[in-house]
């Protein structure tokens, strides 16, 4: 597949079909956990290999499995990805896995996941499956911690506090970028979240709206000087 194809790809999953901020796709999660960068690291990052083993694994199978079957079976393999994660967090990243709790064997439920088994691996070879769950789990792995890093930023005037939870306590790496200000509540709360949500959906459709005005004035440049 040519190099262009890939990155369609890439584009569709992390800014024009992104499962966070177009589809708007696994709002349970990206919602109740961002309330940090870390924490929306944390949970992207796990997202983003049951995402990316999903799809290897339903695209390899593809064939083998019949129709009538195949959610079931894509079920199966998703739950025994989330299954490998959670164990992994909890032995390598317990405290970070403590404060996801609940929300690591949710990913179980994300639509995401199982749409673009459906969607997408169920009906294509493994290299471009693949590429679609890294564009896809890195699009909203990306959602997660912009999200997490603004409300944290807001509520409690750091960031990237808890990171020796991820990288051990000598990567103790959190930020006070404004010393003397002690947060707003709001920000690290349920509609702190819908909040901040709404805003990176609108700054999407904004960009989006700018580059596609400046694409058809370019357009209309070009008409009249030929």
């Amino acid at each position: 597949m040519s190099m262009t194809n890939y990155r369609n790809i890439a584009r569709e999953g992390l800014w024009t079909n992104n499962p966070g901020l177009v589809q708007l796709l696994g709002l349970c999660p990206l919602l109740a956990v961002t309330g940090t960068a870390i924490n929306g690291l944390g949970l992207g990052l796990a997202t983003l290999f049951v995402l990316l083993g999903s799809n290897l694994a339903v695209s390899a199978i593809r064939h083998a499995v019949h129709p009538e079957i195949r959610i079931p079976v894509f079920v199966m393999i998703i739950a025994a990805l989330v299954t490998a994660v959670e164990l992994a967090m909890n032995a390598f990243f317990h405290d970070l896995y403590q404060v996801l709790g609940i929300f690591i064997p949710l990913i179980v439920t994300n639509c995401t996941i199982i749409g673009r088994a459906e969607a997408f691996a169920s009906r294509n070879p493994v290299p471009r499956a693949a590429a679609d769950g890294l564009a896809m789990g890195l699009g909203f792995a990306a959602v997660l911690i912009v999200l997490g890093g603004f409300r944290e930023l807001l509520g409690q005037g750091t960031l990237f506090s808890g990171a020796e939870m991820m990288f051990g306590s000598a990567m103790d790496i959190t930020l006070r970028p404004i010393p003397a200000y002690d947060g707003f509540l709001l920000a690290v709360l349920p509609p702190g979240a819908f909040i901040g949500l709404g805003l990176l959906v609108a700054l999407k459709n904004w960009l989006d709206a700018r580059a596609s005005a400046a694409t058809v004035k370019a357009g209309a440049i070009r008409r009249v000087s030929t």
